[in-house]
C-alpha cells in the first residue's frame, strides 16, 4: 500500500513560548491534515513562522504571538519546508523530501505525468526516474540527477495513472489542516485568522483546482 503524505519538516520547538505546541515528531516530519491536535497545529505555525522569519526575529527579543502570525501574513511569499512523503507498507521504503525541498511546490508532482522529474531536495537527495508509465523512487540517490547509475536498494513503484488521485487525496488533507489552522487562529490570534488562512491557502497552493478546468 502507499501512503503520500504532506510533510512538514519542524524545528526545535522547545523553547517556544508564544503559543502551545507538541513535542516535535519523530524524524522532526509532521504529516500535515485535519486530523492534527490544537497541540500539532501550534507546532507547524511556530515553525512556519520562524522559517520565514528574518535575522531581526533572532536577535534574542522577545516577539508575541500576534505579531509573529501579523508578519506572516504579510511575508512576500510563505514558504514550508518540507514535501511530500511516499511510504510503502509493503516494502517498508520510505522516501522522504530532502533538505532545502519545500512543500510549496507539492503541485510540480502533477508534472511526472508528463515525465517532469520535479526537485525532491539534497541530503539525502531522493531520486525519482520515469520509465514508461511507472514513477521510480528511491531514498537517496546521490546528488547528480543526471547520473545513470542505479541506486541502491528497491525503489517504490507508482504507476502514472495514479498520479492525479494521489495529489487530489494530499489535497485534502491540506485542506483539512487548513480548517484546522483557521480554527487554531480563531482561539489564538481571532483578528488574523481569516487573512492567515487565505494566506497560507495562496502561498501553499492548495485550494485552486489540482487541472485546469477542473478539480
Amino acid at each position: 500500500m502507499l501512503i503520500v503524505d504532506a510533510v512538514l519538516e519542524t524545528f526545535d520547538a522547545a523553547e517556544f513560548v508564544q503559543w502551545p505546541v507538541a513535542d516535535v515528531p519523530a524524524h522532526r516530519l509532521l504529516a500535515l491534515s485535519g486530523r492534527l491536535s490544537p497541540l500539532e497545529v501550534g507546532v507547524a505555525m511556530a515553525t512556519l513562522a520562524d522559517y520565514n522569519s528574518d535575522s531581526s526575529d533572532r536577535d534574542g527579543a522577545v516577539v508575541d504571538g500576534s505579531a509573529l502570525v501579523r508578519r506572516l501574513v504579510e511575508a512576500e511569499c510563505v514558504i514550508a519546508p518540507g514535501g511530500l512523503r511516499v511510504r510503502d507498507t509493503g516494502s517498508g521504503v520510505t522516501v522522504a523530501p530532502g533538505c532545502c525541498c519545500g512543500l510549496e511546490d507539492w503541485r510540480e508532482w502533477l508534472g511526472l505525468v508528463d515525465g517532469d522529474v520535479p526537485w525532491l531536495g539534497h541530503d539525502p537527495s531522493p531520486r525519482m526516474e520515469c520509465v514508461g508509465r511507472v514513477v521510480r523512487l528511491w531514498p537517496d540517490g546521490g546528488d547528480s540527477t543526471d547520473s545513470t547509475e542505479t541506486p541502491q536498494g528497491p525503489p517504490i513503484e507508482i504507476p502514472a495513472d495514479c498520479l492525479t488521485g494521489i495529489l487530489r487525496t494530499v489535497q485534502d488533507e491540506l485542506s483539512g489542516f487548513l480548517a484546522l489552522v483557521e480554527r487554531w487562529a480563531d482561539r489564538h490570534v481571532p483578528g488574523l485568522a481569516p487573512a492567515l488562512a487565505t494566506k497560507l491557502d495562496e502561498d501553499l497552493d492548495i485550494g485552486a483546482p489540482l487541472l485546469k478546468g477542473g478539480s
